[in-house]
């Protein structure tokens, strides 16, 4: 099956100069960084709360499911932010050099903290899972089948509705299932044409949708790993895709700029409901 995306609306951001990273809050509200600022959203692009205090170059920012906001700050610390805005709770307190946290991620299904860590020294990486309460549970860092390391430089992670933990990493997307094992990596469309992969979410339907700045666009894949289609954002105002972010309650994808505040919002919609099939 083809799939299509329809431009419902594009959103300029106050309080950004980029848009390093997006995370839904609501259908009405996102946290959207650049590489200085935090700011909570809305679908006019107003701004109605916003975080100095972090550091937010690749996927910095996540929300669980009671809503409230976790964040790497800018000592590497992992904290968290009522829904309110108004409590800072600390979560996870990071003195492990030479490992830096680079993205942190929420699962919906389980509530555990999924953390991506790069090694300055070894030029490595690894993911870390901790329990809501930022007890460790898990590491996730070698290929279960070559004894090889998975990640050299994981910046953005998502989880899909069949608990898969799908990384973007330095030149490919490195897919895990929930227990670790490693069930493929992508790389480009065609197989190793070439992949700068940022930004990375899945759809209702287990689509991975990564933001791409080899191509310039946004790929979409099944759950498998297999190429499905791709929407070219420059012609759209988007200028080397970044941050994405998709909402299961209206099927929009939300799409921003490495380069300047614009937020595209796309519908992705089936070529069989484009034509009326």
């Amino acid at each position: 099956m083809m799939y299509r995306f329809v431009l419902q609306k594009s959103v300029t951001v106050t309080g950004v100069s980029r848009v390093c990273h997006i995370t839904r809050v609501s259908s009405d509200r996102v946290w959207i960084s650049d590489i200085d600022n935090l700011i909570l959203s809305n679908t006019a692009g107003d701004k109605l709360h916003h975080l100095t205090d972090i550091r937010s170059i690749w996927g910095g920012h996540t929300v669980n499911n009671d809503g409230d906001l976790i964040y790497i700050d800018s000592e590497y610390n992992i904290n968290k932010l009522s829904i309110e805005n108004t409590v800072k709770t600390p979560l996870i307190k990071y003195n492990t050099a030479p490992w830096e946290p680079l993205s942190v991620y929420s699962s919906p299904s389980t509530g555990d903290l999924l953390v991506a860590m790069y090694n300055t020294d070894t030029d490595t990486g690894k993911l870390v899972r901790y329990n809501s309460t930022g007890e460790h549970i898990q590491t996730i860092q070698y290929n279960n089948n070559t004894g090889q390391g998975l990640y050299r430089e994981p910046i953005y992670i998502t989880e899909n509705r069949n608990g898969d933990v799908i990384v973007s990493d330095l030149d490919r997307v490195v897919v895990t299932d929930r227990g670790g094992s490693h069930r493929f990596s992508y790389t480009g469309h065609p197989s190793g044409s070439g992949l700068l992969p940022h930004g990375i979410c899945t759809d209702a339907l287990s689509h991975i949708l990564v933001c791409d700045y080899n191509t310039q666009s946004v790929q979409m894949l099944d759950r498998d790993g297999h190429f499905l289609s791709q929407i070219q954002t420059s012609p759209h105002g988007i200028d080397t895709p970044r941050g994405l972010s998709y909402d299961d309650n209206t099927h929009l994808l939300w799409v921003g700029s490495r380069y300047n505040n614009t937020v595209n919002i796309y519908r992705v919609v089936d070529r069989d409901s484009l034509t009326g099939k």
